[in-house]
C-alpha cells in the first residue's frame, strides 16, 4: 500500500525536526570541557599509575645497589611512601574535579541556554563559576611545578643510562671502564656516608641491565608526559571556565536589562 503525499510530507517534516533537534543537542555539548576532561583523566592516570610503580622500582634499585644500610635511606623511603599516598589523593581529587568542571561546562554553555529559555543566572551561580576559574588557575600553576619536578628523575635516570651506553659503545675505546662511575650521593638522594653510594664499571652496567632500572626509567618518562598532558588539560579548562564565567556575566546583565 503506497503512502499518500500528505503522509510523505509529514514523515519528511518529522525527520527534519529530529535532525534539527540532534543538531541542537550536539551544539549543547561543551567540546572544550569534554576534550579537557578526557586529556586530564588520561594525564593524571599516567602520572599517578606510572609514578607510583616507578617510585617503588627506585627504592628497590637504591636498596640493592647504592645503599645497603637501611638507616641510610630510611628518610628517602618515608618520603617516597608519602608521595605514593599523595598520588592516591591526586587521582581521586582530579577524578571528581574533572566531572564537576564537565558538568559546569554543560550547564553554562550558550547552546544550553538557547534550548532552555527560562535559564536565569543567579549571584550564587556566578560566584561558583568564578571560584572554578580561580581554582583552575591555581591548579594550573601547581601542575607546572609538578611537571618540572617529574622531569628530575627522568634527568637522573638518563644520566645513568647515557653513561652505560657510553661504556658499551665500540667508539668509546675505553681502557679502564672501572674508572667510570655514577655517584647518586651527589644528587642528595642518600647521605654521603651511605655505602657503597656509587656504582662503577661492570657493576654499573649490570644495574642498567636490570628490569627495575629499565622499567623505572621508562615509567618516569611516561609519568612526565602525563603531567604535561594534565597541564595542557588545565590550560583548556582555564579558557573554558573563563569563557563560561564571561557568558554568565553577560547573561546577568541581559536579565537586568530585560526587567525594565
Amino acid at each position: 500500500m503506497e503512502a499518500t503525499p500528505g503522509e510523505n510530507g509529514e514523515q519528511c517534516q518529522d525527520k527534519r525536526g529530529c535532525f534539527e533537534c540532534c543538531i541542537k543537542c550536539l551544539g549543547g555539548v561543551p567540546y572544550a570541557s569534554l576534550v579537557a576532561t578526557i586529556l586530564c583523566f588520561s594525564g593524571v592516570a599516567l602520572f599517578c599509575g606510572c609514578g607510583h610503580v616507578a617510585l617503588t622500582g627506585t627504592v628497590t634499585i637504591l636498596e640493592n645497589h647504592f645503599s645497603q644500610v637501611t638507616s641510610d635511606h630510611a628518610m628517602l623511603t618515608d618520603v617516597i611512601q608519602l608521595m605514593q599516598y599523595v598520588i592516591y589523593g591526586i587521582a581521586s581529587f582530579f577524578f571528581l574535579y574533572g566531572i564537576i568542571l564537565l558538568a559546569e561546562g554543560f550547564y553554562t554553555t550558550s547552546a544550553v541556554k538557547e534550548l532552555h529559555s527560562e535559564f536565569k543566572t543567579t549571584i550564587c551561580g556566578r560566584c561558583i563559576s568564578g571560584m572554578f576559574v580561580f581554582l583552575t588557575y591555581i591548579l594550573g600553576v601547581a601542575w607546572l611545578g609538578v611537571f618540572g619536578f617529574s622531569a628530575v628523575p627522568v634527568f637522573l635516570f638518563y644520566n645513568m643510562w647515557s653513561t652505560c651506553a657510553a661504556m658499551r659503545s665500540p667508539m668509546a675505546n675505553l681502557t679502564n671502564i672501572d674508572s667510570i662511575c655514577v655517584d647518586v650521593r651527589q644528587y642528595g638522594i642518600i647521605p654521603w656516608n651511605a655505602v657503597p653510594g656509587k656504582a662503577c664499571g661492570s657493576t654499573l652496567g649490570d644495574i642498567c641491565n636490570t628490569n627495575e632500572f629499565y622499567l623505572s626509567y621508562h615509567l618516569y618518562i611516561v609519568a612526565c608526559a602525563g603531567a604535561g598532558a594534565t597541564v595542557i588539560a588545565l590550560l583548556i579548562y582555564m579558557m573554558a571556565t573563563t569563557y563560561n564565567f564571561a557568558v554568565l556575566k553577560f547573561k546577568s546583565r541581559e536579565d537586568c536589562c530585560t526587567k525594565f
